[in-house]
């Protein structure tokens, strides 16, 4: 069954529908769980395939009336918290979480699978970008994928959890972040601007309010400059000053390459504008350990791409 609504099926068939996709869809995963896989007593009178509605309950720290409802497909209203505490009772694979999420229209607060728009040959272009910070970001400035360059410019990223790898969210609340940033409180209030001016085409979407939420919560600056209802379209090339905590000061040209329509992703990349910020930029990158790539997806141990510059050569282009 298709949880997505035909010419002639309205708003409430869909809900419907989701909600029977869903509660189908619960009832087979935990049929299929058997209870010392969650260390659970079997006992000597089991009926039931996999676990009992009740334990699922217990497991998920939920009551055991409101999971029954949520099998029988009641129109009752499901959290984020309670959908992730579901998908890891049911051992749910990163697969058959996302699909839990997408049937209750609701935003994963930790995807756990990589942009399906990241293809490996966008990949071995952000390595042959190498010196030159570069990254893939989408208009909710998620970050999709980076080379090493990137990855370090302004913190460490492979540090972070993924749902914290968004350019807004590091920017109003990860002190290093906001350290490298030379114009930190126009950059601010630039970014805050267009995120504004792109959500308009977005504010009935789980992804979008959730990230609006966590900012709004997080960061009284946020919340202060959110209410002035400033919006700016996106803007062309420009030149951009960074502090960097292992190389100093570096002053690039950021470019943006749009991957679809300009609302949607694009590449970012970052090109020295003098001498020093070139010579900067080839001891940054030569300074990160491990692989050449970096990514919010799992490009991590993948060769070179052939035919890839070295960062001095890449360097000399300029």
């Amino acid at each position: 069954m298709s949880t997505s609504a035909g010419p002639g099926t309205t708003a409430g068939q869909e809900t419907e529908m989701r909600r029977h996709e869903l509660a189908g869809f619960l009832r087979s995963r935990r049929e299929r769980i058997t209870p010392e896989q969650v260390g659970l007593d079997r006992g000597r009178r089991r009926r039931t395939p996999g676990l009992r509605r009740e334990e699922v309950a217990q497991l998920s720290a939920v009551g055991v009336t409101w999971y029954t409802w949520l099998e029988q497909a009641r129109p009752i209203q499901v959290s984020a918290q309670v959908l992730d505490a579901l998908a890891r009772a049911l051992l749910l694979d990163a697969g058959e979480r996302h699909h839990l999420f997408a049937l209750a229209a609701t935003a994963d607060p930790a995807p756990g699978t990589p942009c399906p728009t990241i293809t490996p040959a966008l990949r071995q272009m952000l390595e042959r970008l190498e010196p030159f910070p570069s990254c893939v970001q989408n208009s909710r400035y998620d970050i999709l994928a980076y080379n090493s360059t990137y990855r370090v410019l302004m913190c460490d990223l492979d540090a972070l959890p993924p749902e914290d790898r968004n350019c807004l969210w590091l920017a109003f609340t990860h002190d290093g972040w906001r350290a490298s940033l030379g114009n930190r409180d126009e950059t601010c209030r630039i970014m805050v601007a267009k995120f504004r001016a792109s959500m308009a085409e977005h504010l009935a979407e789980p992804p979008w309010k959730t990230l609006l939420g966590r900012l709004l919560a997080a960061s009284p600056e946020f919340r202060e400059i959110w209410e002035r209802h400033e919006v700016v379209a996106p803007v062309g090339d420009r030149t951009k000053r960074f502090v960097n905590s292992r190389v100093g000061q570096l002053n690039l040209a950021h470019t943006n390459l749009w991957l679809g329509p300009a609302s949607g992703p694009r590449l970012v990349s970052y090109v020295p504008v003098d001498e020093d910020s070139r010579r900067r930029l080839v001891r940054l990158q030569e300074s990160v350990p491990g692989p050449e790539a970096a990514s919010a997806g799992p490009a991590r141990g993948q060769e070179p791409a052939p035919g890839s510059r070295s960062a001095s050569e890449a360097a000399a282009l300029v």
